[in-house]
């Protein structure tokens, strides 16, 4: 993980392709890093989330080019590594477990991000039967440990079609039904980084499991 951060500290101060191009091996080595931290991520969740296939590393890993089309920052590069493990990867619409590495900002987490109109109405669909479900896990202290809220932006009210009286509209609200967990420098460069993710992402599973259970049924 020192190659890959050291890379990354130096790209966010040479964000440029002339300086990119002359460190396309450093690049490389560190893809290589992230690349073998997801596989190793895939096996471990695999264990306990039946919904992750067996999947290539490479179909969960982010491009590190920018889209700069619509940006007033015109860095050609972004400065972290992310991967998305989920059915389908890295554009999968399920909810999956994803790793974002950057130095000062590294973080694990998951859930479903921005969803599309149908399975957003989906999962709240499935709140508003069975509250009960997503509000079990979001309260339990093993979860909060390292997930102490859902992520995200949340509607004022309720959303359109649903009743503004239900008793767990504050489930409802949200936009997005995401988690994240901050990790520090220190903690990722440490050898006990992988063992954390595990527990992490095996608490995050519980969240997971009702998300896409709700994809499933109302999509």
């Amino acid at each position: 993980m020192k190659v890959l951060f050291d890379f990354l500290t130096e790209l966010r101060e040479n964000n440029t392709r002339e300086w990119f191009n002359e460190n396309k091996k450093r690049y490389e080595e560190s893809k290589e890093q992230i690349l073998f931290f997801s596989e190793l991520m895939i096996q471990e969740i695999r264990k306990f989330d039946a919904d992750v296939p067996q999947i290539d590393p490479k179909d969960c890993l982010f491009r590190i080019f920018r889209d700069v089309r619509f940006s007033h920052d015109k860095s050609p590069y972004k400065t972290h590594f992310g991967s998305f493990i989920a059915k389908g990867g890295r554009k999968s619409d399920r909810a999956g477990y994803y790793i974002h590495l950057e130095p000062g900002n590294s973080f694990l987490g998951g859930g479903v991000w921005h969803p599309e109109a149908a399975p957003l109405k989906a999962i709240r669909t499935e709140i508003l039967n069975h509250p009960e479900g997503l509000r079990e896990v979001v309260d339990d202290e093993q979860f909060k440990k390292y997930y102490p809220t859902i992520e995200g932006e949340k509607l004022k009210t309720a959303p359109k079609g649903f009743p503004k009286d239900f008793e767990q509209v504050d489930l409802l609200r949200y936009k997005s039904y995401a988690f994240g967990f901050q990790v520090d420098d220190q903690t990722v460069l440490n050898d006990d980084f992988v063992g954390l993710a595990v527990d992490a992402f095996q608490e995050l599973s519980k969240a997971n499991r009702f998300l896409n259970d709700a994809l499933d049924k109302w999509c």
